[in-house]
């Protein structure tokens, strides 16, 4: 460190700082208090818009039903956060309710592309899949199902495996993936009609 006889020596070793370092010092503290200030900007312009995002989600849900969709898809298709996601999840099961597999469809889509929850997306993925094999769209639904690796789900997606293949007449593939399901969740009856169902559909 450099050291100084006299108090005139500190004094221009000072001077000379602040002329050689100065502009630099300044910016920083200019930068520092302005992304302070865009920072706290930044927070209350996102509060701001979850708020109003929360205010829009309330009226449209207050106003959907099935002769009453089109607000609500016009929020889904205007907005992607929680709240469409939440939206989407409502017009789809509207669009089931009245037999409209491809607005479904549409819809369960829409949340797992945009949907930030695993469940969420895994929800969304599982009933997408069921629709498709509704809609005879089998390697659809399969590929769809791989996009589920939550082993909660696994009793359902190995259910939905068994259904889709036992549409396309393969049974063997069928009974494995319904033995599948039994391994994950030996307690669903459903599941156990469907083995048995295969069985005699087989053996005539």
């Amino acid at each position: 460190m450099e050291r100084f006889e006299t108090e005139e020596q500190q004094v221009e070793a000072i001077k000379r700082f602040w002329k050689e370092n100065g502009l630099a010092i300044g910016i920083g503290v200019v930068l520092g208090i302005g992304g302070l200030y865009g920072w706290r900007y930044y927070n209350d312009s996102q509060i701001a818009s979850q708020e109003t995002a929360s205010t829009s989600y309330e009226t449209v849900v207050a106003s959907l039903n099935a002769d009453n969709t089109a607000q609500a898809e016009a929020f889904v298709d205007n907005n992607n956060n929680g709240y469409s996601v939440l939206t989407a999840l409502q017009l789809a099961k509207l669009a089931v309710d009245n037999e409209d597999l491809a607005a479904a469809s549409k819809h369960l889509q829409h949340v797992a592309t945009h949907a930030s929850d695993a469940a969420i997306k895994s929800v969304a993925n599982v009933r997408l899949a069921r629709i498709q094999n509704a809609l005879s769209e089998y390697d659809k639904a399969l590929s769809t199902l791989l996009l589920v690796t939550q082993d909660s789900f696994k009793a359902q997606v190995s259910e939905i495996k068994g259904d889709v293949f036992v549409n396309q007449g393969k049974f063997e593939e069928a009974k494995a993936a319904y033995n599948d399901s039994l391994d994950a969740d030996e307690n669903n009856q459903l599941v156990k009609m469907k083995l048995d169902n295969l069985a005699i559909a087989v053996n005539g």
